[in-house]
């Protein structure tokens, strides 16, 4: 696969993934801190079933393209994308062992009540999501640096390469 289509990839999810996450971060946490308990485990247990997937596939996606990255370039670009492919992993990690236990307590919550200390449970699944937001977002950044190192080193465009070279006043062009 070309690098330069790999690194599109390597953006696309790792955008997604970014904003996705800052997107909950941002608007959804105040949004749930807002409304009734009741309304924000039944949502969150509601918004969990699609945003599994989606979720999954985006951290996977970055994790695997950037590692891919890391795998061709070398120097400085090499630490940058194995960096992002790293962040992307802690991403994952975070999810998978500090978010989603949680969403379980959440779902049967939803189905029941909450127990006493669920202002605290809830408090800790906010750290949680603010740690994968913010590796997910360094993630994205790297990958940025990245491309734009890459384009920054790249020779001059096709149409540039395929002009004629400029001639020297005086001097008579070479046939």
């Amino acid at each position: 696969m070309p690098i330069r289509i790999l690194t599109a990839v390597a953006l696309l999810s790792a955008g997604l993934l970014a904003g996705a996450f800052g997107y909950g971060a941002v608007n959804l946490g105040p949004t749930f801190d807002a409304v009734p308990l009741e309304t924000r485990l039944s949502f969150h247990a509601e918004l969990m079933k699609m945003n599994s997937p989606v979720m999954q596939t985006a951290m996977t996606l970055t994790a695997l393209s950037a590692l891919a990255l890391a795998a061709l370039h070398r120097g400085r670009e090499r630490l940058l994308a194995a960096g992002a492919a790293l962040l992307a992993l802690a991403s994952f990690l975070i999810t998978r062992f500090g978010n989603v236990p949680i969403n379980s307590d959440i779902k049967k919550w939803a189905a029941s009540s909450a127990p006493a200390d669920h202002a605290e449970i809830l408090r800790r699944w906010d750290l949680y999501n603010n740690l994968r937001t913010l590796t997910a977002v360094v993630a994205f950044a790297l990958l940025i640096t990245l491309a734009l190192r890459r384009r920054a080193a790249r020779p001059a465009d096709a149409a540039d390469a395929a002009a004629p070279p400029e001639r020297t006043p005086g001097v008579p062009a070479h046939s």
